[in-house]
């Protein structure tokens, strides 16, 4: 079978809600990560097949099929087209796989895909609120969907109160994970280690969401996020700003223009979970690719999964058996943020280049996504 290697992954620094980056256009900010991507491969603009971006709230600035007017607007050839994703969280991350498959289907050399979301400009759920305000319907009120499912809350928030109910996750838990989330982001910016992945944008050079001065007893005195239940904002993904981009090339294209690749595809799966718990779904979905790859977890050197929430990671672990100490090993999103598109680009974009800094194998990606489904990617690398 062909095969699809990762040239290169970049990514803005992740902004704050408000914060460096909020008042970017997100097409310009998408923009800024494409180019960035180019520079440092080398690679000629006109030689890219297609752009894959991942976004998820299509509305206003962020619709009108975003991948083409992020590269439009950075005055690239006009010729490349481009296309956007919506698997909620994974979007990105899907955009990869989509790259890959189309790398090693033959029907493609190289392929930007990425993905970008400004939740400061445009909130979390949007094409929904904004539907059901002007009268279009919820994506929920369908016979079918009512037949099957219901008039039962369908949100992410529920969900992760289910997970951790169903998984006995403490608060104390939750919140003595998500303290070791800041801790280990802010070690990562104070090493260096985010300094091959981040390209400076608009005036940001680093990530905005770690708080070193975070602790367990500020994390306690926050209010939960519903009455009774054990969620705090302390253990939630933080709403942000960001874009991240990857260059995937066939075997063909690297020999052509004489690319040095950090990586190469493995693995690829996705599967679908319950859509009331919604984010449990990297439990099967690892289960699935290790089953493909013919690995075990720890034949894993280094693991990156999304911290929507902190029970999401911490049942998964139990599940799966994963070393704690492989895990997130430079934070997650409870400390860096989750720009909802671009978050699984942002994801893959460390774990490559963290691959490359320890010297590691194999990399795992996975995270969880609305609906009930999640993407897992297993990298090698070269």
């Amino acid at each position: 079978m062909a095969e699809a290697f990762i040239v290169d992954a970049v990514r803005t620094p992740v902004g704050r809600r408000g914060g460096g980056l909020s008042g970017v256009h997100p097409a310009d900010l998408g923009g800024h990560v494409i180019t960035a991507l180019l520079d440092r491969s080398g690679v000629d603009p006109g030689e890219v097949d297609d752009v894959y971006f991942g976004c998820v709230g299509q509305i206003g600035a962020q619709t009108g099929n975003i991948a083409r007017t992020s590269w439009l607007s950075a005055g690239l050839p006009q010729h490349v087209p481009g296309t956007t994703i919506d698997r909620q969280c994974g979007s990105s991350q899907q955009a990869v796989h989509f790259a890959a498959q189309a790398v090693m289907s033959g029907t493609a050399d190289l392929i930007v895909a990425g993905g970008v979301e400004v939740m400061s400009l445009v909130p979390i759920a949007s094409p929904m609120t904004v539907g059901a305000q002007a009268g279009l319907g919820s994506p929920y009120d369908g016979t079918g969907w009512r037949a099957h499912f219901g008039d039962q809350e369908i949100s992410q928030f529920r969900g992760a109160e289910l997970i951790a109910e169903k998984w006995d996750v403490s608060r104390a838990d939750m919140e003595s994970f998500a303290l070791t989330s800041h801790r280990r982001a802010a070690a990562a910016a104070a090493d260096g280690s985010f300094g091959d992945e981040i390209v400076s944008a608009f005036g940001l050079a680093a990530d905005e969401g770690p708080r070193p001065d975070t602790s367990l007893e500020k994390m306690a005195g926050l209010r939960t996020l519903t009455d009774g239940g054990r969620l705090t904002a302390a253990v939630s993904s933080q709403i942000s700003d960001g874009a991240a981009a990857l260059l995937v090339a066939s075997a063909d294209a690297v020999r052509r223009y004489r690319l040095a690749p950090l990586a190469r595809v493995h693995a690829l799966a996705v599967v679908g979970s319950d859509p009331v718990f919604m984010l449990t779904g990297p439990i099967p979905a690892t289960e699935k690719i290790l089953h493909r790859a013919g690995l075990g977890i720890a034949d894993l050197d280094l693991v990156e999964i999304n911290e929507a929430f902190a029970p999401v990671v911490l049942a998964w672990q139990r599940e799966i058996g994963a070393d704690p100490e492989r895990v997130n090993v430079a934070g997650g999103a409870i400390a860096l943020g989750h720009p909802l598109g671009a978050s699984g680009a942002r994801l893959m974009t460390t774990l490559v280049h963290r691959l490359r800094r320890t010297g590691g194998r194999y990399g795992l990606q996975t995270m969880c996504e609305g609906g009930g489904m999640a993407n897992a990617t297993i990298l090698e690398r070269l």
